[in-house]
């Protein structure tokens, strides 16, 4: 089944991916096989997966987390739903301005 994931790499960036087996893509992330930001990274930690239906919807939301705030991101992998709404980049900037 499909998969979005998050990462906690060891300079504690942030990565989002996504993958049709999530087993085999933590073994070549582990291994820095994974892609050139993780394999400089390492060693990176599973913080968030979400499994999908079909592979469209995994990729859709890749797409749509690579957009989010890194406040975001770790709400999500936290847990913290309810934060969700007022954590989006146009509402950090509009806390910037005032």
């Amino acid at each position: 089944m499909p998969w979005t994931y998050l990462l906690r790499c060891a300079d504690d960036s942030l990565y989002v991916g996504s993958t049709v087996d999530l087993d085999a893509r933590m073994a070549q992330h582990a291994c820095g096989s994974g892609g050139k930001y993780t394999a400089t990274r390492l060693p990176v930690t599973l913080i968030w997966a979400q499994e999908f239906e079909r592979i469209d919807e995994a990729w859709e939301m890749e797409r749509r987390l690579h957009g989010w705030s890194r406040a975001k991101k770790l709400a999500l992998a936290e847990g913290r739903f309810d934060l969700l709404p007022g954590l989006s980049k146009k509402d950090w900037a509009r806390a910037d301005r005032t």
